[in-house]
């Protein structure tokens, strides 16, 4: 699977387990609503920044974020 896909699946997983609409979670990390989106459908490149903003508004470390079995597999071509 892609990593903007994972990255994507993993903040919709962790959103929808704390509760929060995409506006919510928009509004906790002071971004757009439309941009949180594009991420969880993967159609974004999400910088480090925005992802550690996005972790601290769903109340995990980046250490817990990326503790996800598909993070967790270790693929040289990227895929």
């Amino acid at each position: 699977m892609d990593v903007k896909l994972k990255i994507g699946q993993r903040i919709k997983d962790l959103r929808e387990k704390s509760s929060m609409s995409q506006k919510d979670l928009a509004f906790a990390a002071d971004l757009d609503r439309s941009y949180i989106a594009s991420i969880e459908n993967g159609q974004r490149n999400v910088s480090i920044v925005n992802i550690e903003k996005i972790a601290l508004a769903l109340s995990v470390t980046l250490k817990e974020f990326f503790n996800d079995g598909e993070f967790n597999r270790y693929s040289r071509s990227g895929k």
